[in-house]
């Protein structure tokens, strides 16, 4: 079966409809949990993962437990032939409330499947690009950084050496531009709505450093 076929025979509609939950979860930088969604699985996409459609299907609702722990999980598990190995992957990425954020990746660094850990990696790369000095302070894009040095990209190494790359590159980045343009700031006094046009310059100027 080629790439296509893969595709055609892929289902996710009700899957979206379930994730359109999320539309009403917003993120810090701007839109929704419902984009960010579609951003992992995009991402899972890229990577050409057509033929793992339970993947693909938890990907859409990798945060749908932790943001709406309301949700009521038996219908889920009731969608399809798959979705039982869906819920269960999705269960693996989710965070339980007696975690700390270090048990937690800790747990999917040491007990995830594979999936998980791809699944975990494509989240966090969704996570990276959406990480910016006017949304975040240093301090938090700092420990952001570190943590996914100390645990994500130990997962991308048991997984998909093209994912340590990409993980490894926008870590960097990210330290770079945060570098510059704390240099920037601290040369220059800004007046009025001045450093909203100097962020924007900065998020374009990130493309070429």
């Amino acid at each position: 079966m080629n790439d296509t076929e893969k595709l055609t025979n892929l289902v996710l509609a009700p899957y979206i409809l379930k994730a359109t939950a999320l539309i009403g979860v917003s993120r810090r930088v701007g839109g929704n949990q419902f984009r960010h969604a579609f951003a992992t699985l995009g991402i899972l996409l890229d990577y050409k993962f057509f033929d793992d459609s339970v993947l693909l299907k938890a990907a859409l609702l990798h945060d749908l437990l932790e943001d709406l722990p309301e949700t009521q999980v038996d219908e889920i598990r009731w969608i399809d032939h798959e979705s039982r190995q869906v819920v269960e992957l999705v269960l693996e990425v989710t965070k339980q409330k007696e975690e700390t954020k270090q048990q937690y990746l800790e747990r999917v660094l040491l007990q995830g499947s594979k999936k998980a850990l791809l699944l975990k990696c494509a989240d966090r790369i969704s996570n990276l690009t959406d990480l910016h000095r006017d949304t975040h302070s240093d301090q938090k894009i700092s420990e952001y950084l570190e943590q996914t040095e100390r645990y994500v990209i130990p997962m991308a190494e048991k997984v998909n050496a093209d994912l340590v790359i990409e993980l490894t590159d926008l870590v960097n980045k990210r330290r770079r531009m945060a570098a510059v343009e704390k240099e920037f700031r601290k040369n220059y006094r800004f007046k009025s709505r001045f450093p909203v046009v100097i962020n924007r310059w900065f998020h374009r100027f990130c493309v070429v450093i």
